[in-house]
């Protein structure tokens, strides 16, 4: 029997009962128990420093019936009825194993059991592993960085408003961030985060497939998302928010075999980072159509997703995601656990029109809950073996958003992390306003500001129209002199001295909404002449609105 980090078991795959046939089928099972009664804990001992300060900041006890472990009795006989037993978690008071149909009818007669569920044994897709770049690909070593590429990678932070973290010394100090990869290959041994390693800033890692401490194999995916954490070009420019952060590294994927062995995996990660002391799990992960169906991102029905709420539920946000099915006609939806109400799920933007790109993964989440819940760049620069590289796909604008929410975060430690997830939203830079694409579009540094007047609302940039059996959305003259929340010029300052990222033109967001609120149509349009937008109200659902935002400004027209 292996005895692992966070008080799951598992067991060596070959281990068998006696009385079973080696060539009895067997299929993966979920064995529920019923309680814990006569199990005790000792948090000073169970969890780590940082995780106790973690529940007190959050006003948490010092621990609860679901941190208790599985009763050993019920476990001993789900080993010896089971072919093997490949998970525990405390967190579910729950066994995952592979038995015969035979042996899966004994365990639900077993004292204690609540319920044992199969799983059906189809393989899974990664929804937000990258997509490869849309030029030709180097055989050997990366090419060196060309000036586009130094400039996309001083920008990828500066939209969200690195400089004005740095003035306020936020770079993610004293926060301990998790990543759940496929593999974090040269992270070690990169110059990207020597200055991680110098400060011993990797304070655990774990690999939850081959159950070992070593993260440093398999693909190199984690490594690319921890840059755009934490990594540092050679001229010192940062390629993420968080490079003061502390992290634990953890792979739960298996990198071209997508089994549901890796959702059991994410389970057991968080179990292990909140007794490790996470403040933010980012997962740029996802699962969809090889096991699931668009009506099943519900928040509810995955492993993982049940997994991330329970995980907020202790104190920790968790940052996914949103996956990259946009321009994939048999899915196109987010996936999970990117569909979990409490999971701050992150779109991609294109770098040059700060609008949704097509490969994007769209909301809703199965009901028309909202989904992004905000966007960063999709396209960055990241740290790959032998160098840097241009990559796309929104694992790299979930880290990117999981970096600021750490400096926002740093300003106010004892903010409730629901507390945190909707002041977050309310930094996007287009909140109030939101799409099933963009979300609250790119948070904004400025929302976080520890000192100064409050910020002062938006002047009225355009007007809606009603004539004709139409309504109208006219641009204000004075619109063009409006600061908008959305800068035309970001400044900041690199290794070479100042810099400026210029904004592309402001355009207007638009929808149409039912009464419920739900978004049955949507787009952004360039503005090029006052009259932008005519929209017949025949159109309009009963009782439902138009909704447009333009430079900051968020207005409505209610139907008559």
């Amino acid at each position: 029997m292996i005895l692992w980090l966070s008080g799951l078991v598992g067991l060596p795959a070959t281990a068998q009962s006696p009385s079973r046939p080696a060539a009895a089928p067997t299929a993966r099972y979920w064995v529920t128990f019923r309680d814990k009664a006569g199990q005790t804990l000792q948090p000073q001992t169970y969890f780590t420093a940082a995780a106790q300060a973690r529940r007190r900041r959050q006003h948490l006890p010092a621990f609860d019936s679901t941190d208790l472990p599985v009763r050993p009795d019920y476990l001993a006989r789900v080993q010896a009825l089971s072919d093997t037993v490949s998970l525990v978690s405390r967190w579910f008071n729950a066994v995952a194993c592979r038995a015969t149909p035979a042996q899966a009818a004994r365990l639900r007669l077993m004292p204690g059991v609540r319920r044992v569920e199969a799983w059906p044994e189809r393989p899974l897709l990664p929804a937000a592993t990258p997509r490869p770049n849309t030029g030709p690909q180097p055989a050997g070593p990366p090419a060196r960085l060309s000036s586009a590429d130094r400039a996309l990678a001083h920008r990828q932070t500066a939209v969200l408003g690195a400089a004005e973290f740095r003035r306020a010394g936020q770079q993610g100090q004293g926060l301990r961030i998790a990543v759940f990869d496929v593999g974090f290959r040269g992270t070690d041994t990169h110059p990207a985060f020597a200055h991680l390693l110098r400060r011993q800033a990797i304070v655990a890692t774990y690999d939850f497939l081959r159950r070992s401490p070593d993260v440093f194999r398999g693909g190199t995916h984690g490594t690319e998302v921890l840059a755009c954490l934490a990594g540092q070009l050679p001229d010192s420019t940062f390629l993420g928010l968080a490079p003061e952060a502390e992290f634990l590294l953890a792979r739960t994927e298996q990198q071209g075999r997508e089994r549901y062995a890796e959702e059991e995996a994410w389970l057991a990660a968080a179990e292990w980072a909140d007794r490790n002391g996470a403040d933010i799990i980012n997962s740029s992960l996802g699962y969809t159509d090889r096991r699931y169906f668009p009506e099943q991102m519900n928040g509810r029905t995955s492993l993982v997703a049940r997994a991330a709420a329970l995980a907020v539920h202790k104190g920790m946000l968790v940052v996914n995601a949103a996956g990259n099915a946009g321009d994939d006609p048999r899915w196109r939806t987010i996936g999970t656990p990117a569909d979990a109400d409490s999971v701050l799920t992150v779109g991609g933007l294109d770098p040059e029109t700060w609008l949704h790109l097509d490969f994007s993964s769209y909301g809703p989440a199965a009901g028309g809950r909202l989904k992004p819940n905000l966007a960063a760049f999709g396209v960055a620069v990241t740290a790959v073996p032998g160098g840097f590289e241009r990559v796309e796909g929104t694992s790299f604008a979930s880290p990117l958003v999981a970096g600021f929410a750490a400096c926002a975060w740093q300003q106010q430690r004892d903010l409730p992390v629901m507390a945190l997830f909707a002041r977050l939203q309310q930094a996007g830079q287009l909140y109030p306003y939101f799409d099933y694409a963009h979300g609250y579009g790119l948070p904004q540094a400025a929302a976080f500001r520890p000192v100064g007047p409050p910020p002062t609302l938006p002047a009225p940039t355009f007007d809606f129209i009603a004539a004709d059996s139409l309504v109208s959305i006219i641009i204000r003259p004075e619109a063009g002199t409006v600061p908008a929340y959305q800068l035309p010029l970001l400044a900041d300052t690199t290794a070479n001295g100042p810099a400026a990222v210029a904004a592309p033109p402001a355009p207007l967001y638009w929808q149409l909404r039912t009464a419920t609120g739900f978004i049955v149509r949507y787009e952004v349009l360039e503005v090029g002449q006052r009259a932008v937008l005519r929209v017949p109200l025949r159109q309009l659902p009963p009782g439902g609105t138009v909704r447009a935002h333009y430079r900051g400004y968020t207005a409505s027209f209610v139907a008559p």
